[in-house]
């Protein structure tokens, strides 16, 4: 049995965030082949789902790099390496000493909390006002934060300068991993988004592959958090504008995710 993870952004979507009409089209096709296939991504299950309705992704999704999986069949959450307290409060110091607004991401059941401190600059308003409030997603301010929440990450975007400086810093701690890249706000502004070092795309690959008893495992991805899941891979294949260490990593170098490179690969690898 063939199984397919696909990243998101910048391998599966285009560069408007959106799974074009052909590679939706695609998809359907493997399901008519009973190919199974699923998302692995980084992006928090809301931000993932908005993308995601209307499309057949009917096997369990791996959300925030492996920290949460959710299976659409049973409706059913499962939440891994987790933050505690201590590195909670690392991550929000180390935000508002730069004058950037962490956004502490929070799932308790099926509810989704994002708290925040006071927006100080227009592309974190942006943010609030384009994404998560439109989301299904509860803002409350920080100051209303639970001791001992189910914090799954926490993210933040702000001046490219800025954003590298948090990045460094939280890569030296021992328990946190922090990925960052241009946001699509521009080229002056970068995203970035931190969680547990323990959790990985490749670990809920693992996991995964043996639940749903998979023999061949194919991963699709351009950043540096699928390095992971393109170690156990029996074939891993990286679009064009994939950073070069992910190409590096690859079986093979495909077309780019703005002209569908992925759908293409697809129809020709599985002769749809």
């Amino acid at each position: 049995m063939d199984l397919i993870f696909f990243d998101l952004d910048g391998t599966l979507l285009n560069d408007a965030s959106e799974i074009s009409l052909f590679t939706k089209e695609t998809l359907v096709l493997l399901s008519e082949k009973n190919i199974a296939y699923t998302v692995a991504t980084g992006r928090t299950m809301l931000s993932a789902q908005r993308i995601l309705d209307g499309h057949e992704f009917e096997l369990p999704q791996i959300y925030n790099n492996g920290v949460t999986i959710w299976d659409p069949k049973i409706q059913q959450i499962t939440l891994e390496n987790l933050l505690d307290n201590a590195e909670i409060s690392t991550v929000v110091d180390a935000a508002l000493v730069q004058g950037i607004t962490p956004f502490v991401n929070v799932i308790d059941n099926h509810n989704h909390f994002i708290f925040h401190t006071e927006t100080r600059h227009d592309v974190e308003k942006e943010l609030v006002y384009k994404y998560f409030s439109s989301s299904k997603a509860t803002l409350l301010p920080l100051e209303a934060f639970p001791v001992n929440s189910q914090v799954t990450n926490i993210s933040m975007i702000g001046f490219a300068d800025t954003i590298k400086k948090i990045w460094l810093e939280l890569n030296l701690h021992e328990n946190l991993i922090a990925y960052s890249g241009p946001a699509h706000e521009g080229d002056n502004f970068w995203w970035l988004d931190v969680h547990h070092r323990s959790a990985n795309k490749g670990t809920a690959v693992t996991n995964l592959t043996k639940q749903l008893g998979a023999s061949n495992v194919i991963c699709f991805g351009d950043g540096d958090n699928d390095l992971s899941m393109f170690a156990l891979a029996d074939e891993s294949y990286a679009p064009d504008n994939a950073q070069a260490e992910v190409k590096k990593s690859a079986s093979a170098v495909i077309g780019n995710n703005h002209s569908d490179g992925i759908a293409h690969f697809l129809r020709e690898r599985f002769s749809l």
